[in-house]
């Protein structure tokens, strides 16, 4: 617009808003709710890493197999008994007729719970909405994809920015299904360096995930195996498994304590804990059970873990003890049974 030897110009509005904002107010908080704690969070991405032929695909066909069948996972305190779940499976490295499925009937797995998204077409990407529709449509509490390389889609691993929109996708997905998401992925041959740089690729794959798992050989026994959790967001870092391999499956025998750095270092785990420490854990938790008739299960761990004591002898002298643990609230609560002797 001109007037006289004047021109005026149209600003644009610099208070209109083009994003939105929310409080924390109005977020109502939730919590974090468990396929099996604290390895496998629900409405999260997993990661279980491992080195080719130690057993990454029969461990998971083994978990799923139990969920499929309402079976109490490794070493859980479930609140309640599990109802069976359904699975999809999705692998690119063995046939599901010669291999995935007699490796899950052995397992005693629910041929009718364990689900297949068809690939005959199209091959399925982390980007890929039939995963979100195979989910919503079975209501599926557990997506496998074997392995990472297979389903990351046509992206450069190394570099960060391609890496991570391909698992925001994913990430999503798991948030707004509520579905377990495990991505299995082989290690690197970068030996000698720590367990968290043995991902191939960018470091962002394991940043993206909420909890890394990683199995390796057990150095004492070659028949065994050994899981450990390498990154752990969500809750404490759990203790380590042992189990075996054979002809009729798996077999979990044990918690350790034993970290991925010493899994992958060759680090032998000794055969068993000092007795001494075991009974001191059971003498500790009685004491503070009996003071207190229902002590948070917080409380209880900093207790014995300020007296030196490791959490894998903690949880087997709870056992031991047949320490009850429920839920009041938010929090989690240890008691004594109630025949338990003064």
């Amino acid at each position: 617009m001109t007037k006289g030897n004047l021109q005026t110009v149209s600003l644009p509005n610099k208070t209109l808003k083009d994003f939105e904002l929310i409080r924390a107010s109005e977020i109502e908080p939730k919590e974090i709710s468990w396929l099996w704690y604290p390895f496998i969070p629900f409405s999260k991405v997993t990661l279980l890493q491992g080195d080719p032929g130690d057993g990454k695909s029969t461990f998971m066909l083994t978990i799923a197999a139990l969920l499929t069948r309402g079976a109490p996972l490794p070493f859980a305190e479930p609140e309640s008994p599990p109802e069976p779940m359904n699975v999809i499976y999705q692998t690119t490295e063995d046939d599901a007729a010669d291999t995935v499925v007699p490796r899950f009937i052995k397992a005693k797995g629910d041929r009718e719970k364990l689900l297949f998204i068809s690939e005959k077409v199209k091959p399925i990407s982390f980007d890929d909405d039939r995963i979100e529709a195979a989910i919503k449509d079975t209501g599926a509490k557990m997506l496998i994809l074997d392995p990472l390389s297979s389903y990351i889609g046509d992206c450069q691993i190394n570099a960060a920015n391609e890496v991570r929109p391909r698992f925001n996708h994913l990430i999503r997905v798991a948030k707004e299904t509520g579905c377990a998401i495990v991505i299995i992925n082989h290690l690197n041959k970068m030996f000698g360096i720590k367990a968290i740089y043995r991902t191939p690729g960018s470091i962002d794959i394991v940043g993206a995930v909420r909890s890394s798992l990683l199995i390796g050989r057990d150095k004492t026994d070659e028949n065994c195996r050994i899981l450990v959790q390498q990154k752990a967001n969500l809750a404490p870092t759990g203790a380590a498994i042992k189990f075996s391999i054979g002809e009729d499956g798996i077999a979990f025998l044990e918690e350790i304590e034993l970290t991925a750095d010493e899994l992958l270092s060759g680090f032998s785990q000794p055969g068993g804990r000092p007795d001494v420490k075991m009974q001191e854990a059971i003498r500790l938790i009685r004491a503070l059970l009996m003071q207190h008739n229902d002590l948070a299960a917080s409380v209880c761990e900093t207790k014995l873990r300020e007296a030196g004591i490791s959490k894998s002898t903690a949880k087997k002298a709870k056992r031991t003890l047949g320490v009850e643990s429920f839920k009041s609230g938010f929090a989690w609560l240890w008691r004594l049974p109630e025949d338990s002797e003064d």
